[in-house]
């Protein structure tokens, strides 16, 4: 069953001794400077994990006529590797997706391409990342072509080297809403006992993050949900609408024990055009280190 998503946020004490001043609030460019650091730590403290995902996609394609049913649904469950690679020369890390089942049967050896993998450098490991960037893509179904659908995807317009390129707004518009989900799916469950930010981006200046399949820019925009106290991303929410498609990604984080540490713990997805839609839903367990 898929963890279920309930937002608590601390309110603030009603007894409060008079001698002693609130704290002061930090501001927007101080929660985003310490968001910029915590994304630059989570990177390099993920880079040695592989999680295992199980990813069930659903498609729904409709004449003018019809509404999209779910009799008529095509579906997929893929169940993966993923990591976060940083290949030699790059200058940002990467998530890759390397499925070993589809809808149950075997499609690969698993533990050992993922060690070599992440021991491989230079000219062996961009071919071999290529291989399964091709590969994985080639288990997405449905007519939308996409390759957003990877959960640490959004933390990248938190960057320090991509914030100039995008204005942030403190919002107050409440709890995220969750798209992307089957009917009958409850919605993911994360608990926190801090207070949150409800930050909205959106892309303004320069080349975007997304492009579009001839190579052209497709602004992003979208929301996180930021503890302001430590810069943590306890929710991404990140939307694309160009090219006919409305795109939607939100991804929930939680304390993983083992690791000490926030993962991501659920991804939830929509893809919409004029006669197709396509859901996704994502979950992650078996954190564990990459042994040499």
């Amino acid at each position: 069953m898929s963890p279920r998503l309930l937002l608590t946020i601390a309110a603030l004490a009603t007894a409060v001794l008079p001698s002693r001043p609130a704290a002061q609030q930090p501001s927007l460019p101080e929660v985003l400077q310490r968001s910029a650091s915590y994304v630059k730590r989570f990177h390099t403290q993920l880079a040695e994990i592989v999680a295992e995902e199980t990813y069930h996609q659903v498609v729904h394609r409709t004449s003018e006529y019809q509404s999209p049913v779910l009799d008529n649904a095509i579906r997929v469950t893929l169940r993966s590797d993923l990591m976060l690679v940083r290949p030699a020369n790059a200058d940002r890390y990467v998530e890759f997706r390397d499925v070993f089942e589809v809808d149950g049967k075997t499609v690969r050896q698993r533990q050992p391409r993922v060690t070599d993998l992440w021991r491989t450098e230079s000219k062996e490991s961009t071919a071999m990342l290529g291989e399964i960037l091709e590969q994985s893509s080639r288990y997405n179904i449905g007519g939308i072509q996409r390759n957003i659908n990877t959960p640490l995807m959004s933390l990248m317009f938190l960057d320090a080297s991509y914030q100039r390129r995008v204005s942030f707004k403190r919002s107050e518009k409440g709890r995220p809403v969750f798209s992307g989900s089957e009917p009958g799916n409850d919605a993911g469950v994360f608990r926190v006992s801090t207070e949150m930010w409800e930050i909205e981006f959106e892309e303004k200046r320069g080349g975007t993050i997304i492009k579009r399949p001839n190579g052209g820019d497709l602004r992003s925009r979208g929301r996180f949900w930021i503890d302001p106290a430590t810069g943590a991303v306890l929710i991404s929410e990140l939307i694309v609408d160009g090219g006919g498609v409305l795109a939607k990604v939100t991804v929930s984080y939680q304390s993983e024990p083992l690791m000490g540490f926030l993962v991501p713990i659920e991804m939830r997805e929509s893809y919409e055009r004029r006669n197709e839609t396509i859901s996704g839903h994502a979950v992650y367990a078996r954190f564990r280190l990459i042994k040499e």
